[in-house]
């Protein structure tokens, strides 16, 4: 296959890539040499060739997808894969002349939203995501599409989005899917978008919900802020490219004459997408304004707590006040009694006929003046 020429095929070249040159020499070659060839161990998630937008054959394996849509030069072939293997991909890149620039992002994935031409072909990369209820957590998944003027290929990276949901939508409409690959590639850009909407709903939810645990004090609510906002990044990440693509797309619809029909429904798109990318931006706003709330609101509870803890201090200093006055009271009649209660034999006091009023006198005295003096300086 690597050493055959591709036998030109008189169907219709999507519009977006009618002014692509053919490359010198003729038809494009199959590919570069030696690469594998479609065995019956190249299976494929799903496939099917489309005449005048009806079905025709199911093949099930790449190589009888090639040999039909050879035998059928008006078909197209819409061929679906998930994580495809090194020989898949070098099977595709043989019989569609895919560029190995486009072959080694569909392999390595983990691109941004793109749009690239190689020659007759279109490269696109899609970031697919849906809303996990259970986790509130966001899930994205990666779409890479090739797309000739006979063919469309999808390899997925991810559960999301759900194609088969698209090929059975294409199926039910035949008029949209006979305009070629170029609408099946709006149903896939349809279906990318259409499933931000539930994911925005859940985000929307999650702001709500934090909101109230920002007000109520919920010590957990910093942590779930930052998931949030990381998980708004990676979002706006896979919409904000879409604008700029679609209006790409669109900008090109009267040069290419792209189908009337058509243009309306990516249209469509693209004003779902700019509605999606300005909520996505909007929620970024929100989780900022929140997080800076929310700083605000610790930082309050947190001198609230100090405050609490100084009045708690300076209360603790008045009774320890109190209790270091009265003591020190108490502790001048016991020191006078103490010295008189030793009984000793040569004492002058024990004579003294005034000795006992005088120290009772001694002792009143002193605690009157204590108690003047601790009572001046608020101790008591």
């Amino acid at each position: 296959m690597a050493d055959r020429h591709r036998t030109p095929r008189p169907t219709r070249r999507p519009s977006w890539l009618r002014h692509s040159p053919t490359p010198p020499g003729g038809d494009s070659p199959a590919g570069p040499p030696g690469a594998p060839d479609a065995g019956p161990g190249a299976t494929i998630i799903e496939s099917a060739l489309y005449r005048n937008g009806v079905r025709t054959a199911s093949p099930s394996y790449l190589a009888e997808t090639f040999h039909q849509l050879r035998e059928h030069e008006d078909s197209v072939a819409w061929i679906g894969l998930y994580r495809p293997s090194d020989t898949e991909l070098h099977t595709l890149a043989a019989e569609f002349d895919l560029h190995p620039l486009a072959i080694e992002d569909a392999r390595e994935a983990h691109q941004r939203p793109k749009l690239e031409r190689y020659g007759d072909t279109l490269f696109v990369v899609l970031r697919a995501a849906r809303y996990l209820d259970d986790s509130e957590e966001i899930e994205f998944g990666e779409l890479h599409v090739f797309v000739g003027p006979d063919f469309l290929v999808t390899v997925r990276h991810g559960a999301a989005p759900d194609l088969s949901a698209v090929r059975e939508r294409m199926e039910r409409t035949p008029e949209l899917l006979a305009l070629g690959p170029e609408a099946i590639l709006y149903a896939i850009l349809d279906a990318v978008v259409d499933g931000y909407v539930p994911v925005v709903t859940g985000v929307q939810n999650d702001i709500d919900e934090i909101e109230t645990e920002v007000f109520r004090g919920d010590p957990a609510v910093s942590r779930r802020i930052y998931e949030l906002s990381r998980e708004m990044v990676e979002f706006q990440r896979a919409t904000r490219p879409l604008v700029s693509m679609l209006h790409g797309l669109m900008a090109g619809f009267t040069k290419y004459e792209t189908d009337d029909e058509l243009q309306r429904y990516l249209r469509d798109v693209a004003d779902h997408v700019t509605h999606t990318s300005e909520r996505v931006d909007g929620f970024r706003q929100a989780l900022t304004e929140i997080l800076t709330v929310n700083a605000t609101l610790v930082t309050q509870q947190q001198n609230a707590e100090m405050r609490a803890l100084a009045e708690a201090g300076f209360q603790q200093n008045e009774e320890i006040k109190k209790i270091s006055s009265w003591a020190a009271i108490l502790f001048a009649p016991t020191l006078v009694g103490t010295i008189y209660g030793m009984n000793f034999t040569h004492m002058p006091e024990l004579t003294w006929p005034l000795g006992y009023p005088f120290a009772v006198l001694l002792m009143a005295a002193v605690c009157t003046t204590l108690y003047f003096v601790f009572k001046h300086r608020d101790w008591l």
